[in-house]
């Protein structure tokens, strides 16, 4: 059985193979109203087609846990009992298809209040459906970004119950597990990276301050998510800068930690946190920094970045560079990945009954 589809057990839910979803936002939902942030036709059919094709996890996209915290005014949210419904129908066909239903829950901080990417992804106001965007530090992404408020502690508390919320609605959509979302320069990252934390309280300054935020966001969903079911946190690994910022070693200290406070796989991309910086970009990039978590923690790890091929994959888990690979534009490009990953492979994958003939 080649790695890539052996099935790996995390506390007692069990995903069949190793080919995961990354989230990855479709800017598609109501920007206001009743429907803000609901998945409609749209998302059911993209993740579903990801079903169908034998990905083994989806993660969807970065789902917001306030109006606040969404990157744009079309994302997805987990904030109100309309969307729970909604997202019931994809987990309810993803779970028909063997595949495990997984949701990202996350505030974009300072990175808020954007527009789509196709138009720009710049910074959007009132007149456009954008709001204030919130950040530990008043410190603005980028030239033409707006100053962020800087959050007080009581507001820092309200975003922490926020998370634990926004779990218990996930838990009520059918979702089997949720990711944390602490990468790319979003709030939780943010908080992590002496770049963008420059508080002088509880919550900044030394490694144990900056931490502190995730750990207590960490605490609150564990509290409320079943002990049977795994928690997930994507991270960025490092922000590539030579100074100033998170780094490999920082993540490998934060894993053991994360681990502690019952984290079970870290989900493992890089930068997004500082404006303008140069990242060395290629196939499998940033897998190294998921070999490091894999090698120096107990935790589990799951690569990203530029996996496209089968056998990069495969030589990935064989490796023992990582748990799990996750795949973003490849499965946008091809909703099949797995199947045809299976098939060069030699391995098997469940295929839908209605597609037979295409075994």
């Amino acid at each position: 059985m080649p790695a890539l589809f052996e099935p790996l057990t995390l506390r007692e839910v069990t995903v069949p193979n190793r080919v995961w979803m990354a989230p990855m936002c479709q800017y598609s939902a109501e920007p206001e109203g009743p429907l803000a942030g609901v998945p409609h036709d749209w998302h059911f059919a993209h993740y579903a087609a990801r079903a169908a094709g034998g990905t083994g996890l989806i993660l969807t996209e970065a789902t917001a846990i306030a109006p606040e915290g969404r990157i744009s005014p079309y994302d997805l949210g987990l904030w109100n009992d309309t969307q729970v419904e909604a997202f019931r129908r994809i987990t309810r066909f993803l779970t028909e298809q063997g595949t495990v239903p997984g949701v990202q829950l996350g505030h974009a901080g300072r990175k808020a209040s954007t527009d789509r990417t196709w138009k720009g992804g710049g910074p959007v106001g009132p007149e456009a459906h954008g709001w204030q965007p919130l950040a530990p530090s008043a410190l603005p992404f980028g030239e033409h970004h707006p100053v962020p408020t800087e959050l007080t502690v009581d507001q820092i508390q309200e975003i922490i119950g926020q998370f634990a919320a926004a779990a218990r609605r996930a838990l009520a959509a059918g979702f089997e597990t949720v990711e944390i979302h602490g990468a790319h320069g979003y709030l939780v990252n943010e908080f992590l990276s002496p770049h963008t934390n420059h508080r002088t309280d509880a919550y900044g300054g030394s490694y144990e301050n900056r931490t502190r935020f995730a750990l207590e966001i960490v605490d609150a969903v564990r509290e409320v998510w079943p002990a049977e079911k795994p928690v997930l946190f994507r991270i960025s690994a490092t922000d590539w800068l030579d100074e100033g910022g998170w780094t490999a070693d920082d993540t490998v200290r934060f894993a053991r930690d994360l681990h502690a406070h019952g984290v079970d796989l870290l989900d493992v991309s890089t930068g997004g946190n500082a404006n303008g910086v140069g990242i060395p970009t290629g196939p499998g990039y940033q897998v190294p920094f998921a070999a490091r978590v894999k090698a120096e923690t107990p935790l589990r790890a799951g690569a990203v970045g530029l996996i496209t091929e089968a056998g990069q994959a495969e030589k990935i888990l064989a490796n023992g560079e990582a748990d799990v690979v996750l795949l973003g534009r490849e499965l946008l490009r091809n909703p099949s990945w797995a199947r045809h990953a299976a098939r060069e492979l030699g391995a098997e994958v469940r295929v839908p009954i209605q597609y037979h003939r295409s075994v």
